[in-house]
């Protein structure tokens, strides 16, 4: 074996960021020739960048299924896993609340909208977000094969909750059945081990074609707006998230950060909290030592349910939008417009730039013309990614909370800075299959 210490993934993911970057920077500058364009951007690039997203999109749905199976049969009483949902529901909607809550606050003091220039896009055609009322009703699988070939989170969580509760009622037979789901998470968290192999070449692709392609004249003709965002998820994340972990939960909030920094990267580098699913769920079982059976639950649902940074956009794309167009929003509006965020989303996809059909619907419900998303279009990958980050961020925060009050957070795990590190412990184990015994 070599003595030569091999340098951790979170350092590796963000060299790659850096080149990438530079690459792309670099292509970009050149007027994106058409032999990169060909070879690079639309070539190398994107093929690697593409496999990548999709090998992490390939883990989610049986990461999530088996994992929640045996989170949920672990509970051996049905009315702790009711409490730990409620928990965790309570405290999605609180950091979501308080998210969009800044962002409006933001937005009216600093006005981004006021002088801005129109941009010269085309009138946005955003798909309309599903109601409600609809949401609700599919929660529950007509079919759950149809819902994990879809990738449907909500149904899917719906259906291994129960299968789990099911398990745990069918005595000596649900005994062998959670037997082999917990010998099943075991091959898939492998598995995720061998993808992150994968991941600083996944990440340099994407960033350089984020790079080489993005309308940097754009960000600065938007800089008051986009400036506004990054200042009010920054604090987000290193305010209000950190303010949570110690009075809530009595925790070392820069620990909880400098353990998260990998699944940062994460998410900031694919723009998709499900993409980066895996990679949160690895990050609070293992880093911050949250039990399975608490992490199976939150952070699957928090992908799905928790999205404070497109919260944050959202509220103050409205704002902006509003002053771009000379319209003043009442109270009642605002409130709204804080309720129909909180709404909108639960059950929406953790996919890139989803915030924006988000935003339709809440510029509908309050007057404000849906071509003004036009405007941010051009910018709102960067945005995007960001907001990503701290969609996640607070998936783990949560997830560390309900896991601290529910008993099931190891405190020697998430205070030691070198339990868990990374994830080169999992890549490497996957070279040799465990002892049988």
């Amino acid at each position: 074996m070599s003595e030569k210490k091999k340098a951790s993934l979170t350092t590796r993911i963000l060299i790659a960021m850096i080149l990438g970057a530079i690459v792309g920077g670099i292509i970009g500058a050149m007027g994106n020739p058409d032999w990169a364009t060909i070879w690079l951007t639309e070539g190398i690039f994107r093929v690697v960048g593409q496999v990548f997203i999709s090998l992490l999109q390939m883990l989610v749905v049986p990461l999530v299924f088996v994992s929640l199976v045996c989170g949920s049969s672990a509970l051996s009483d049905p009315k702790v896993l009711g409490r730990v949902g409620g928990k965790t529901i309570a405290l999605y909607l609180l950091t979501t609340g308080i998210a969009v809550t800044l962002a409006l606050g933001a937005a009216l003091l600093f006005k981004p909208g006021v002088g801005v220039e129109a941009a010269a896009a085309t009138p946005a055609s955003i798909a309309a977000g599903s109601p409600f009322t609809q949401v609700l009703i599919d929660m529950v699988p007509k079919n759950p094969v149809a819902a994990m070939a879809q990738g449907q989170m909500l149904p899917i969580i719906l259906f291994s909750v129960l299968l789990g509760i099911a398990i745990t009622l069918s005595g000596a037979r649900g005994q062998r059945i959670g037997a082999w789901f917990n010998d099943m998470n075991e091959v898939i968290m492998k598995l995720v081990g061998l993808v992150m192999r994968f991941a600083p070449y996944g990440v340099f692709a994407l960033i350089a074609i984020l790079a080489a392609t993005s309308d940097f004249a754009e960000l600065k003709k938007l800089g008051k707006y986009v400036l506004l965002v990054f200042a009010v998820l920054f604090v987000h994340a290193l305010v209000v998230y950190p303010t949570l972990l110690v009075l809530v939960g009595r925790l070392n909030p820069w620990m909880f950060l400098y353990k998260m920094r990998a699944a940062m990267l994460f998410a900031f580098s694919t723009a998709s909290s499900n993409a980066t699913l895996p990679i949160t769920l690895e990050t609070v079982r293992k880093r911050l030592g949250v039990s399975n059976k608490v992490a199976s639950f939150t952070v699957p649902l928090g992908a799905t349910i928790n999205m404070d940074g497109t919260a944050i956009m959202q509220g103050i794309a409205t704002g902006f939008i509003a002053q771009f167009y000379g319209i003043e929003l009442g109270a009642g509006q605002f409130l709204m417009v804080v309720v129909m965020v909180i709404l909108a989303s639960i059950g929406t996809a953790g996919v890139p730039s989803v915030g924006l059909i988000v935003l339709a619907g809440v510029l509908s419900q309050v007057g404000l013309p849906a071509e003004g998303i036009a405007m941010i279009l051009g910018i709102d990958r960067v945005l995007d990614m960001t907001r990503t980050a701290v969609n996640i961020t607070g998936d783990a925060t949560v997830t560390t909370l309900v896991a601290k009050s529910e008993g099931e957070l190891d405190l020697d795990v998430f205070n030691d800075p070198e339990a868990g590190a990374d994830f080169e412990s999992a890549t490497d184990e996957a070279e040799a299959p465990p002892e049988r015994h």
